[in-house]
């Protein structure tokens, strides 16, 4: 079982659990640090996340994972929020934080560059519009390798 079917199927299994408390799955990771395995699920709810909702997810999701064999290694399980400068994956995504500021990375250049860091006004029919300074600047999403919000101060 390759990286990338490991999260799609820890994302299949732990999605209802997640709906079912009410909140949002916004990323999973599965990747090596050092000699460990890390499985890191990120999830968010309006007012942002406790520490008590991280608790009782982990337990739920814990159980599942290891009835259904879905890590086939030992793993450090993570159940936290996603942060300030939380992942931007879907059109859901982009289309709440309208008006914030982001950093979007792409595969390709788009106007000879390849980062951006501008504030979201809209996402429609697959692109990204983003306003950097006086420009605005159209990324079709399948060009977007990473897109993250910002943190303002």
């Amino acid at each position: 079982m390759g990286k990338g079917s490991v999260t799609e199927s820890i994302e299949e299994l732990v999605t209802p659990i997640v709906n079912e408390n009410h909140l949002e799955l916004v990323d999973v990771e599965y990747k090596k640090e050092g000699k460990n395995w890390f499985l890191r699920i990120f999830i968010d709810k309006e007012g942002g996340v406790t520490v008590d909702d991280c608790t009782r997810v982990s337990r739920q999701i814990e159980d599942l994972i290891e009835v259904e064999e879905a890590v086939p290694s030992s793993y450090i399980l993570e159940v936290s929020s996603p942060g300030l400068d939380r992942p931007l994956k879907k059109e859901e995504d982009f289309l709440r934080f309208k008006g914030k500021l982001a950093h979007v990375t792409t595969y390709t250049p788009i106007h000879q560059q390849k980062s951006f860091k501008g504030t979201i006004r809209d996402f429609q029919k697959d692109v990204l519009f983003l306003d950097i300074d006086s420009q605005h600047v159209e990324i079709p999403k399948d060009q977007i390798a990473k897109a993250r919000l910002e943190i303002e101060f």
